[in-house]
């Protein structure tokens, strides 16, 4: 008699049971490329200003350039995805990605730079919500998957964390092109993994480009009236011809979404209270967040005379409890509801804005850094519940578009903040004033979304409340779903 041996896996098999660790970490890197670049440009902005002879408004630009494409094209950069294929939409991103880094790298004048950043943040708009339906695809189990999609939050809050000492040793060691040279490895590295993964399956999903288009025309037109204005003064021809042209465009834009069959913005969304506080919610803090970092990153180098790895570690006690800000609102929401973490989180925001207003020249730069540290406990505290409280009110087959609208709302807040603050601190014989109207704008903003926090729902139940923080909690999106139009 012939005894049948176990079968083998195939090498084939193997290599696809390799596959979901390798596409995980690429998307992990992925994503920690996007958010470290946003912070660590922050702390080389007087760097750049120096190897280039910018303005305030030159250096608003270079942040700006890829925020806005950034936000504008999170619309329907999900819903590309989903017509090509996630791993198509992915690679496309990174590749062009890494090519505007090294353009960037490379940049002989302020121009070009602001030229390849706007052409980095349009790649990053399609990298994220793809590398997350990569995610799900490579992970079919969901709790295989939800461990996974916790992982790749990972990445981002990780980066965040380390951006602005990034940013600084980079640029005190090497240069401030060395932010952008880094990219090059990781891009190559990522493309070579995707090329073992599987193809992703295409859909028929119907694109928006009359809204898209108007969208972006009105981000662009509004943020240019506000920074240049801020320079050159608000009466300026130029300066009111395109605050016309946003209002114009954001008219069209409002009714193209009304009359359109497949909107990137359905506005009967905004008939739920949850969706239209979490959005306000989302904006200011975003606003109150990246135009801090931006106005202090000036603060410390150019008022403060830090060095850019000194002005970087500044920030660190700051950054380093946002991750253990996050654990302790899991468990508050857990025990509360999401509401709570929410306005909690923003009232601890909004008093570390005020406590900010008696920092000057001669505030000890200690005291400084950990009058920093309350505004990451705040961000960190909210930030889980707020996507967790949006998801569970929303029908799970509109969730990743009600989010995608939340992460674009979120950026196109810290697009114009920067544009805001800037403006205010650009007189450098008045900076301090300026930084305490910026610091005073933002705490009475946060202020009034704390209250509105108040009238969000408490919660189905509290089990909701903590699931919704994976996206994998009853009641959310599932995570294919959010892939497509959100990060």
């Amino acid at each position: 008699m012939t005894t049948l041996e176990p079968a083998r896996p195939s090498q084939d098999a193997r290599k696809r049971t390799a596959a979901p660790k390798l596409i995980l970490a690429t998307t992990f890197m992925g994503i920690f490329l996007l958010n470290l670049n946003t912070m660590a440009m922050n702390v080389a902005l007087p760097g750049i200003g120096r190897t280039f002879g910018g303005s305030t408004a030159g250096l608003q630009w270079i942040v700006d350039a890829y925020t806005l494409m950034f936000a504008a094209l999170l619309l329907s950069a999900g819903t590309l995805s989903d017509r090509i294929g996630a791993s198509r939409a992915f690679g496309a991103g990174v590749a062009v990605f890494t090519v505007a880094s090294a353009a960037c790298g490379l940049a002989p004048g302020l121009g070009e730079l602001i030229a390849a950043r706007l052409i980095q943040g349009s790649a990053a708009a399609i990298m994220l919500p793809s590398s997350l339906a990569l995610v799900r695809q490579a992970f079919p189990d969901a709790a295989e998957r939800a461990r996974a999609i916790a992982l790749w939050t990972v990445g981002g809050a990780v980066a965040v964390a380390a951006g602005p000492v990034a940013g600084g040793v980079l640029s005190s060691t090497l240069s401030w092109r060395a932010i952008f040279v880094v990219n090059l490895p990781v891009g190559f590295a990522t493309l070579a993994v995707l090329t073992r993964a599987e193809r992703s399956p295409r859909r028929a999903t119907p694109l928006d480009p009359y809204g898209q288009l108007t969208a972006i025309v009105a981000l662009a037109a509004l943020t240019f009236a506000v920074i240049d204005g801020g320079e050159n003064g608000f009466g300026e021809p130029v300066v009111l011809g395109c605050l016309g042209l946003a209002a114009v465009a954001t008219a069209a834009f409002i009714m193209i979404e009304a009359r359109t069959a497949a909107p990137l913005v359905p506005l009967d969304l905004f008939r739920s209270r949850t969706v239209t506080v979490s959005v306000a919610i989302g904006f200011v803090v975003n606003a109150a967040f990246y135009g801090l970092v931006f106005v202090l990153s000036l603060f410390f180098q150019d008022v403060l005379n830090l060095s850019v790895m000194a002005a970087g570690l500044m920030f660190l006690p700051m950054m380093a409890v946002i991750a253990g800000a996050n654990l302790a609102s899991a468990r508050a929401a857990a025990r509360f509801g999401p509401r709570m973490p929410i306005a909690t989180g923003q009232a601890i925001f909004a008093l570390a804005m005020f406590g900010l207003l008696w920092i000057d020249e001669g505030t000890s730069r200690p005291v400084i850094a950990a009058m920093l540290i309350p505004v990451g406990l705040g961000l960190g505290f909210f930030v889980p519940s707020l996507t967790a409280i949006l998801l569970n009110d929303i029908a799970a087959d509109r969730a990743g578009m009600a989010a995608g609208i939340l992460n674009c709302f979120r950026q196109t807040g810290g697009a114009l903040a920067v544009a805001v603050f800037g403006a205010l601190v650009a007189d450098r014989g008045e900076f301090i004033v300026g930084l305490r109207v910026a610091l005073c704008v933002a705490a009475v903003m946060l202020i009034a979304t704390t209250a509105a926090a108040l009238m969000l729902p408490v919660g189905r139940n509290r089990r909701d409340a903590v699931t919704g923080m994976s996206g994998a909690g009853p009641g959310n999106a599932q995570p294919e779903e959010v892939g497509r139009r959100t990060s």
